[in-house]
């Protein structure tokens, strides 16, 4: 894990694909809050829920790696959740998927919520496919790179749901590229070193109202799209 970032408020990381960031459910291996709690021990008492996330105001998927913003302390805590809550944080995502798209650039969106064919997935809600909880979620794209059978793409989350940029881009057709969960038969058959999704980018104005900008390169291991 590298700091990218640190000042008295919050801490930036960059978070390595197959890294939890928290202890739950299956979970056995060390965590991005251990590494935390080690470098940070103020955050213990930090967050929504100190015991199990401590400083952790936002999440990655375990398999997905880039930019987090960690708070060190309650009131920044509070301060980012506040930016999360009414979308004033600007994520930027890299998204290698199967296939070309139609549109250069385009939006999804729709309520998505846990899906009741699988609890252990989401989706949003079209045809039959119903869910549970749902809630209204948004994403934008932009192709920035086309190969032979995968399109690189930029993606801006402008909700936070639960596997939204996977859900979103399965539900179009073109699934992230390792992606074991939200996929098509033809592409699980396929051995990929990790699922293709990196967050690159956060900004935000922090607490001393300076604009904050913080960012990952692209991982070498995405260039498998060739």
């Amino acid at each position: 894990m590298k700091i990218i970032f640190q000042n008295k408020d919050f801490v930036i990381v960059d978070k390595p694909a197959g890294l939890a960031v928290h202890s739950g459910v299956g979970i056995k291996e060390k965590t991005l809050v251990d590494f935390l709690v080690d470098k940070f021990p103020e955050i213990k008492n930090v967050g929504d829920d100190p015991k199990t996330r401590p400083g952790i105001v936002h999440r990655l998927d375990k398999e997905t790696s880039g930019v987090m913003v960690v708070a060190r302390n309650q009131k920044t805590f509070e301060y980012l959740k506040n930016l999360f809550k009414n979308r004033k944080i600007e994520k930027k995502y890299l998204a290698l998927v199967h296939g070309k798209l139609k549109d250069r650039e385009g939006k999804i969106e729709g309520e998505m919520g846990r899906s009741k064919r699988d609890f252990r997935k989401q989706s949003l809600v079209r045809g039959k496919i119903n869910v549970r909880k749902e809630r209204y979620s948004l994403t934008y794209y932009k192709i920035i790179k086309e190969m032979k059978d995968y399109s690189l793409l930029e993606v801006f989350p402008k909700t936070g749901r639960t596997h939204q940029i996977r859900v979103h881009l399965h539900s179009i057709g073109h699934p992230i590229v390792g992606d074991k969960k939200y996929s098509f038969k033809e592409h699980k058959k396929k051995d990929f070193p990790r699922m293709f999704l990196h967050a690159s980018e956060i900004s935000f104005v922090g607490p001393e109202r300076e604009k904050e900008k913080f960012f990952s390169p692209l991982p070498r291991e995405f260039s498998v799209g060739g």
